[in-house]
């Protein structure tokens, strides 16, 4: 089974869940290589900042994802072929995921499940981006909760 390794820095994801998180995600892409993700946390006026600088949207929103490969979704994804994304570590680097963790509590409130949940579908969500799904029409985006819904579920994170 290849490794997924999560990047960050600070105590908003405990070392159990990234643990937990990055096992939920080891089995999901075909790799002959590590596979990593950078998760950044952020308040509301950074990441309106980041919207506006690199998205042309001047406002608050949950998640960014800043995926650091195009059009890989689905695919094997072999050493060879990303030679200049290997990092440090020798993971390939699939890219950076930023959560605003002041909106992914009012969330949480507002859909009535707990912040951990919340912040867990985020991050999964922000991770499926990386890894080329979307959900810019109906089907995209039947695909995308598919999969989200299926990490989710490894990791004991239903809808509460």
């Amino acid at each position: 089974m290849i490794k997924f390794d999560i990047y960050h820095e600070g105590e908003e994801l405990s070392s159990a869940d990234t643990l937990a998180l990055e096992e939920a995600m080891s089995g999901f892409v075909k790799s002959d290589v590590p596979l990593a993700v950078e998760f950044v946390f952020v308040d509301g006026e950074e990441i309106r900042r980041l919207n506006r600088e690199t998205r042309d949207t001047d406002k608050v929103t949950d998640v960014l994802s800043y995926p650091a490969l195009d059009e890989i979704k689905g695919k094997t994804l072999k050493r060879k072929d990303f030679p200049l994304d290997i990092d440090e570590e020798g993971n390939l680097f699939l890219g950076s995921i930023v959560v605003c963790c002041d909106r992914a509590r009012e969330q949480a409130e507002e859909y009535g499940h707990s912040y951990k949940r919340e912040l867990h579908y985020l991050l999964v969500h922000g991770m499926m981006h990386c890894l080329g799904y979307d959900h810019m029409n109906d089907a995209d985006q039947a695909e995308m909760r598919e999969q989200e819904e299926t990490v989710l579920k490894k990791l004991g994170i239903t809808r509460e």
